[in-house]
């Protein structure tokens, strides 16, 4: 099966699963969702392969979704709780690299066969890591202020062009800087620069995708939001 058509899928995949999530459990459940698409993206973006002749890291959806999940708590519940859930997902992904690298501190006994993946999978690279955490923060934070603002200017209006917009400068912005501060010194800067683009080409088609899914969001009402109708009665 082609890669681009596997994007196609994964692209449909998680983003039906987020609106299913605010379906069936509201706010909690999308800021939830920002919790453990972080963590995910982090383990899953180790691997490469080539989409549209571009090499692209395969955590590229869930990063983007963790967008749309912010997007989608400022668009229904409130700028408060997209911020909320962006410190969430920061803490989340932190208790991960930290659980995980005390975890390789233990030595393996003689019928252990995860070791050794484990290892290459999770091998911890300060640099790298305290870049993807402190430039996921920033990026959601300015994702969340950029999308109020452009809602404020617009009276509420043009919920595509907000959408897009802070996804798309946010996420790409957030590539960028990622790869520089993680690589530099490693690769030469046109290696960067390249790496940088092509990534954020991918990224850019993903945050468009996502524009039907808030609309769909916002017409979507919770099952928590109907029982709170019922008690309020």
């Amino acid at each position: 099966m082609a890669n681009e058509l596997i994007l196609f899928i994964e692209v449909i995949v998680v983003f039906s699963a987020l609106i299913l999530t605010k379906k069936f459990f509201g706010k909690v459940g999308v800021m939830a969702w920002v919790c453990v698409a972080s963590v995910m993206a982090n383990i899953i973006t180790a691997k490469n392969a080539d989409v549209f002749g571009l090499s692209t890291a395969m955590g590229t959806v869930l990063f983007a979704s963790t967008f749309l999940a912010t997007d989608i708590l400022s668009e229904c519940y409130g700028a408060k709780f997209a911020r909320k859930s962006v410190f969430m997902g920061a803490a989340s992904t932190l208790l991960f690299i930290v659980c995980s690298q005390i975890a390789l501190l233990y030595t393996p006994n003689f019928i252990d066969y995860a070791n050794e993946s484990m290892t290459v999978l999770f091998g911890l690279n300060l640099r790298i890591s305290i870049s993807s955490i402190v430039m996921y923060l920033i990026a959601n934070l300015v994702d969340v202020w950029l999308f109020e603002k452009i809602k404020n200017k617009t009276n509420g209006k043009m919920l595509w062009l907000r959408n897009n917009v802070a996804t798309i400068v946010c996420n790409c912005a957030e590539n960028f800087f990622f790869i520089f501060f993680a690589f530099v010194g490693i690769y030469s800067m046109s290696d960067i620069f390249i790496i940088a683009l092509s990534t954020s080409v991918i990224e850019a088609i993903v945050g468009i995708c996502d524009t039907p899914f808030i609309y769909l969001a916002r017409k979507v009402v919770d099952k928590n939001a109907e029982r709170r109708e019922v008690l309020t009665d």
